[in-house]
Formats: C-alpha cells, structure tokens, sequence
C-alpha cells in the first residue's frame, strides 16, 4: 500500500481535453490517436477526484497472482470469499498450494464461479511457479520473457499476465480492459476494438512520454491509473453513462 500512497508525480502545461455529449457518443468520431496530454490530463483529473486507490487489495505477491485467475467473470466481493477461504485453510502458500488436490481447491473458490474451469488455471499457473522456484525467482526474469511464459500457462490471457505483473511483480506494464477501452473510446483517444497488444503499447509510450522511464514511477502511476479508470468505470462511465458529477465532464 505505502507505494500508492503518492501525489500526482508529474507537473504538466495546461491542455484541453474534448469531452462529448452524453446523448452523442454513439456519434462520437475519435480523432485524437495518440494524445500523451489528453490521457495525463485523464490521470491527473481522476486522481484529484477520487484519490489514492492502494489496489490490488492483497498482502503478498500469491494472494495477487492467484486473484488475477479468481477475477475473471466475477465481482472481487465473490473473490474476496474465495481468497478468504484459501487464508482459513492455510494455503496461501506455495508449498501447500502444489500438493493440494482439484476437489479441495474447487470447493474453495466455488464462490468465483466457474469454479473447475478457474481450478484448472490455477493448478497450471501454480505449477508453472513451482517450477520456476517461487516469487523469488522469476523476479530476476526479464519482462518480456517472464509475460511470454505467464501468456502459456492455461486460461492466461493479456489482461490476467499483465495483471500479475504490475500488481504482483511490480513490473512496467498497463492493463487493458474492457473499462480502459469503454473510457479511452468515449473520450475520442481510441476507436475501441484495437488489438490488446496495441493499446497495451501506445498507452504505455503515452505515459512514458510525460513522465519518463524511471520505472519505479511508471509502476506506480501504471498501476493507479488502471486502479481510478475502473473506479470511474464503475461510479460515472457505465454502458449508460452517467455523466452528472463525472470528474472528466469539465476542465
């Protein structure tokens, strides 16, 4: 948590940031691609609003990249019961993760939902860092090649990888989901239906180019800023938008 206790670490020139009309954004034609002042003016705007967010919720590396599976088509309430049910059993670790029968953990995790599937991929990602030889270890992989090997293990797909590594692994990567486009689309930075990978990379470079590449700096704003998007996903940015009182609806 005391990583995201941050302010906003990057002054910047005052710009404008073109906000639709609610009763237009299905006519709303994106015109700005690549904008790094737009979407800081986004970050800055959103943090003001809403604060430091101290997201993801977990008290070591595991409990994260095993919630990363957990989230998938459920609420974080449904992972919450899980997670708490692997803390009552001990199992937050390791060593007894990789000895624990499928029946065992499907009962556990049964409140996430699709509870055999999310065993599989669980089973899979934890015996692919047994294998590596715990957190320790593939610490001292390289990003790329560490994302390349998560992106095997069954059931992780972009958004779960690159969710293990900023939030468990600290390492410089954004996060796109469905939030992130649902934004970034109605706000005229992006079309919507880019390639994961794309958007991945031009929001990166975007950041980057505010704020350079200490990466200590890109991690925690990397991570905050995916934290306050959904924050404003949830509160403001529906699919029926509700633009009242959203901190982006002024300069």
């Amino acid at each position: 948590e005391n990583r995201l206790q941050h302010s906003v670490p990057v002054p910047v020139t005052r710009y404008s940031l073109v906000v639709p009309n609610p009763k237009k954004l299905a006519l709303f034609t994106p015109v700005r691609v690549d904008s790094p002042k737009a979407i800081w003016k986004i970050y800055k705007k959103l943090y003001v609003a809403f604060g430091p967010q101290h997201w993801w919720p977990a008290e070591t590396p595991l409990e994260v990249m095993l919630g990363a599976i957990l989230t998938q088509n459920t609420t974080w309430k449904n992972v919450e019961k899980a997670i708490s049910a692997l803390k009552e059993n001990d199992l937050l670790n390791l060593n007894r993760l990789i000895n624990i029968s499928p029946q065992q953990l499907a009962r556990l995790i049964k409140p996430t939902g699709y509870y055999r599937i999310k065993t599989q991929r669980l089973l899979s990602l934890i015996r692919w860092l047994d294998q590596k030889g715990g957190i320790e270890k593939i610490k001292n992989i390289p990003t790329a090649i560490l994302r390349s090997e998560l992106l095997k293990c069954h059931g992780v797909g972009p958004e779960t990888a690159d969710s293990i590594l900023l939030y468990a692994l600290e390492r410089p990567v954004f996060v796109i989901d469905a939030y992130t486009r649902r934004i970034l689309s109605r706000y005229g930075l992006i079309r919507g239906d880019e390639p994961y990978e794309l958007l991945r990379t031009r929001t990166e470079k975007n950041i980057r180019l505010v704020i350079g590449d200490n990466t200590k700096q890109l991690v925690r704003v990397f991570n905050e800023f995916h934290a306050l998007l959904v924050q404003l996903a949830k509160k403001y940015c529906t699919p029926l938008p509700q633009c009242w009182g959203c901190p982006l609806a002024s300069d």
